[in-house]
């Protein structure tokens, strides 16, 4: 019964670790969330009404919320119009079971 427990590739791990660091702020949460539910491109303006939260505040989230690819940013003229990246969130559950050594149904890369 000595079978040999392997851990997680250290690239997926790493990736994993910064989907978790980007998540944990609660401001970060309502920014996710706001644009989750919104299913429209959003600008920072709209966002900073939202969450209450100053513009370079913001600003400084959704940087990072792209960083790991949770937002998407499109240019359209002088303004940036934030959206959620849908294909990256849905892989977000599977990181938490991969992590806790459930089987993956999807691969861990986000674009």
């Amino acid at each position: 019964m000595n079978r040999e427990v392997i851990p997680l590739e250290r690239d997926s791990a790493e990736e994993y670790a910064s989907w978790f660091k980007a998540l944990a702020d609660a401001t970060r949460i309502q920014i996710v969330s706001l644009l989750a539910r919104h299913r429209e491109p959003l600008t920072v303006g709209e966002i900073v009404q939202a969450v209450h939260i100053g513009q370079s505040t913001v600003s400084h989230h959704l940087k990072i919320l792209a960083e790991v690819r949770f937002v998407l940013v499109e240019r359209r003229g002088t303004a940036s119009l934030y959206r959620i990246n849908e294909t990256c969130v849905r892989c977000f559950p599977t990181a938490a079971d991969v992590v806790m050594g459930r089987p993956a149904p999807v691969t861990p890369t986000c674009e």
